[in-house]
């Protein structure tokens, strides 16, 4: 059993988790969570539930590993910087990195954050993005700037906007997506017992592990790719939830999946665009509004699309990136 101090309010379980539980493998602590053998006030949680001060966190006996230091070391890097003062940092992400190790991933962004700056107290991540999703991420300096950030994402009070490509004319009266998802795991591969792929689905709202989620939508354009004579649209995503693969799973449901998803698209399709050169899902975080924590400042930070992404689009789609202005809603 653990108590939570007032220094580790505000952190998600699985980071405390981590902290207290050094040398027990991170698959090991998802795994459970999610069975329900980690328990806050004797209530069943997520890996992403925030934990307060006085918190009593129940635990299964685990075996600490005596030798930890047989995990690998993540190796220092730098990422593009869009903002950095004293409280925090905010980068451009690029595709194909995690934002932290686990679920098979030795390390993230953050471990090779803090193995660049091995001068710096304390770095730790304010939101995540999935591994194949470009664009703005944030990370706290301090814990006060990490405490403060993070209570404006549970409450709302940031605009967070996607560029998301799609297959299909998105319905122009298809403004908001309002329908609850809730998270599964696939069999195990080849039959073999153990726990799959994580996925989402959406769901009833009487589904007992149903979260709402809401997602905006705005299409910036309609387009067809070079070589490829299949309609697309470019679209603004703004979340006003954060749910995992909620953006993916919103526009997969509603007919038209993120052109490149690797798990809610379809595979013939995905094939056929990699041959266009489109060689991952396009999906970005291109805008973020907040209230910086230690002046009270409005931030509006914007993380230009990636090459690889934009070189696909004709130079009308892209010019209407370029007119967009930060303060328009999908």
């Amino acid at each position: 059993m653990l108590t939570v101090d007032a220094e580790s309010a505000g952190q998600r379980l699985d980071n405390f988790l981590f902290r207290h539980l050094k040398g027990v493998p991170k698959t090991h602590v998802y795994r459970i969570i999610r069975s329900g053998e980690v328990r806050i006030n004797k209530g069943r949680v997520q890996a992403d539930s925030r934990v307060e001060a006085g918190d009593t966190v129940r635990l299964p006996p685990v075996r600490v590993s005596a030798a930890p230091a047989a995990a690998v070391l993540a190796p220092a890097r730098s990422f593009d910087l869009l903002l950095e003062d004293e409280a925090l940092i905010a980068i451009d992400k690029p595709a194909g990195t995690a934002v932290h190790g686990g679920s098979g991933v030795s390390f993230g962004v953050i471990e090779q954050l803090r193995a660049a700056r091995p001068a710096a107290r304390f770095l730790e991540l304010v939101h995540r993005l999935d591994r194949e999703t470009s664009g703005v991420l944030l990370v706290a300096k301090k814990r006060s700037a990490l405490t403060a950030l993070q209570a404006q994402f549970k409450s709302r009070e940031t605009g967070k906007t996607y560029l998301a490509l799609v297959e299909g004319d998105w319905p122009a009266r298809l403004k908001v997506l309002d329908a609850p998802l809730a998270r599964y795991l696939l069999p195990g591969k080849d039959g073999q017992s153990g726990e799959g792929e994580r996925r989402v689905k959406v769901v009833d709202k009487d589904h007992p592990d149903a979260m709402r989620a809401v997602t905006l939508v705005r299409v910036l354009a309609r387009l067809t790719l070079p070589g490829d004579a299949s309609p697309m649209s470019l679209l603004a995503v703004t979340i006003k939830t954060g749910r995992t693969h909620q953006i993916r799973v919103h526009l997969a449901s509603a007919g038209h999946p993120i052109a490149g998803d690797d798990k809610y698209g379809d595979f013939e399709r995905r094939r056929a665009l990699a041959r266009l050169g489109l060689k991952r899902m396009f999906l970005h975080a291109w805008r973020l509004r907040f209230t910086h924590p230690a002046t009270g400042e409005a931030i509006a930070l914007r993380a230009p699309l990636p090459p690889e992404l934009a070189e696909l689009l004709p130079a009308a789609a892209r010019a209407t990136l370029d007119t967009h202005d930060d303060n328009d809603k999908p």
